[in-house]
């Protein structure tokens, strides 16, 4: 379903014109790559001849065939038009200069307003040599134009970025009375309703969540307003408050558009769509409650884009990767990943069987929801509707001749019990448990009704993990230590703490300090020893110092040596996996 209109493509009208206007541009910069030793005058003479033809730019044909980097054009031009080359991941864009470029002319001419002074505008262009563009920008704010150059990329990010929908939001639903809001019609078809203030708002959420790398949005009815946040690496921002009187008809269209009976607003539903964000596939998952105030809903990003990631960069340490594919090697028996809710469980379950041999072994799935489709793999979902849930989808896999089975989670007895039986039948399965560490798994499964000698037969290992946010590495800074984390480091590492690399902030990591997330990780690997006392009814404790004097990294102790490395903060792994009064 195409939610959004497509707005994020380079093209737009005047682009001929634009390319007429500085036809002279690719020889200058084809001679200069050329004197820059990047490339042959015969290379040169080809390019020009084929941009020609296909008519695109010089620029962008070199970079599409990987003859030159977009670091390498900005570079030369630079140089050749004697403009500034800035690095827009450090050097912040003054907020007042955005409204002198509106956002869509921003995209389509790849291009970002940098700073303004009372005469003039300075213009971050991936182009700069174009100057019908500079001609209408000072046309557009009575200013002079000084452009600056910066890679494609760095550009479309910084407009990612800068241009926040707040602004456009409060326009839409300011257009709508607040009379209407719960009234409007949201079934008509979509050619009436793309256009529709309410419909436009919540296509602008999506947008700007995707574009924040969200992985969730949030609705949250108050007393007076309603809240909207974005969940961004594991941490809820609050994004924009919106009127209440909005509240209805924003939740109808988004039930709408997921499929959800709007005329139910006291049971809880979930729903389904997908959308089209800056040319981007995305997968949303809805889920809604009543509330004090309202109806809320939880809305789930589901990039399609991103690819999924490699074992080798979800986060573990060499000695616990090399465990946890020993593991995946064995030819029956469980394996279970423990952690809290949102601690990356379901990430490592995919990473890990997305190594696994699809042609020579049947894996089958059994997922709430599926939220990557893989090649070669039989996914199931879970349908309460339908009886299919956890227990019932494995007793039905095990008819399908099976070599590895995957669990979503293993949350309640007969999916514990069903998942030990089908490991100690002849298959490798995989699943998930709620749990505090790799030890605790075992206490878990035990709580629900495993026998200790069925888990000493059945389980192969344990991964217990948390996730963490990884450093900016745009903004490093060095500084000094707090006093509980030089602490916190000395006890796990037995070294002194001398410096700690902070996320100073930066327009890259919208001034959080933070890009992304990483696992920190705590591996178990049942022996004959861990087995023993587990049949003999030992403690956790015991249990844990006995996978210690085998060489078992705690959590505590991973994360430490991910601050050692510069990976992470030690406040960050102490905000994760300590107790933090």
């Amino acid at each position: 379903m195409q939610v959004l209109p497509s707005d994020a493509s380079s093209e737009g009208p005047g682009r001929g014109q634009a390319e007429a206007a500085t036809r002279p541009l690719p020889k200058m910069l084809g001679e200069m790559l050329v004197d820059a030793g990047l490339l042959t005058a015969e290379q040169v003479d080809s390019i020009i001849q084929e941009a020609r033809a296909q008519n695109v730019r010089m620029g962008e044909l070199l970079v599409t065939k990987g003859l030159v980097s977009q670091q390498d054009i900005a570079m030369v031009l630079s140089l050749q038009l004697n403009i500034p080359l800035v690095e827009l991941q450090r050097d912040r864009v003054n907020p007042q200069a955005l409204p002198y470029v509106p956002e869509e002319y921003a995209r389509r001419h790849t291009l970002v307003p940098l700073d303004v002074t009372p005469d003039s505008l300075v213009v971050v262009m991936a182009d700069p040599g174009d100057m019908q563009v500079i001609e209408d920008l000072k046309a557009r704010s009575r200013k002079s134009i000084l452009p600056a150059v910066a890679t494609p990329d760095d550009i479309r990010e910084a407009i990612n970025l800068n241009y926040r929908v707040s602004t456009q939001i409060e326009e839409q639903i300011g257009q709508v009375a607040p009379a209407e809001t719960e009234t409007v019609d949201l079934r008509l078809s979509p050619d009436v309703v793309a256009e529709t203030p309410i419909v436009r708002t919540v296509d602008l959420l999506i947008a700007q969540a995707v574009r924040d790398r969200a992985s969730d949005i949030h609705l949250e009815p108050q007393e007076d307003h309603l809240r909207v946040r974005y969940r961004i690496d594991g941490i809820l921002h609050d994004m924009l408050s919106l009127p209440l009187s909005a509240h209805g008809a924003v939740t109808s269209r988004i039930k709408v558009l997921a499929g959800m009976n709007i005329a139910e607003r006291r049971r809880p539903q979930d729903g389904q769509f997908s959308a089209a964000v800056d040319g981007k596939q995305v997968d949303l998952r809805v889920a809604s409650s009543d509330s004090a105030h309202g109806e809320m809903l939880v809305l789930r990003v589901l990039d399609k884009s991103l690819s999924l990631f490699d074992l080798t960069e979800v986060g573990f340490l060499p000695d616990a990767l090399e465990t946890h594919r020993h593991m995946l090697k064995a030819p029956l028996g469980m394996v279970l990943v423990g952690g809290p809710t949102g601690s990356g469980k379901t990430t490592t379950l995919y990473a890990s069987v997305n190594q696994l041999d699809r042609n020579e072994r049947n894996i089958v799935t059994v997922e709430d929801p599926i939220e990557y489709q893989f090649p070669g793999i039989n996914q199931i979902q879970v349908n309460q509707q339908a009886n299919i849930t956890f227990a019932t989808g494995l007793r039905s896999i095990m008819r399908l001749d099976p070599d590895v089975i995957l669990v979503g989670e293993v949350r309640d007895s007969d999916t514990a019990k069903m998942a030990t039986q089908a490991a100690l039948t002849g298959h490798l399965v995989l699943s998930s448990i709620h749990a505090n560490d790799a030890v605790g798994v075992l206490f878990r499964l035990i709580d629900l009704g495993v026998e200790p000698f069925l888990i000493t037969s059945a389980l192969v290992g344990v991964v217990s993990q948390r996730m963490v946010r990884k450093l900016c590495p745009h903004c490093l800074i060095d500084t000094e230590p707090w006093v509980d984390e030089a602490a916190a480091y000395l006890e796990e590492l037995g070294e002194p703490l001398e410096n700690v690399r902070r996320g100073g902030g930066c327009n890259f990591c919208a001034n959080t300090g933070y890009w992304g997330r990483t696992g920190v990780f705590e591996v178990l690997l049942l022996d004959e020893d861990i087995r023993r006392l587990l049949l003999k009814g030992a403690s956790t404790a015991e249990i844990r110092a006995e996978a210690l004097r085998k060489g078992m990294v705690t959590l505590r102790r991973d994360g430490m040596i991910k601050v050692r490395e510069g990976i992470t903060s030690p406040h960050e792994v102490m905000r994760n996996i300590y107790s933090i009064s």
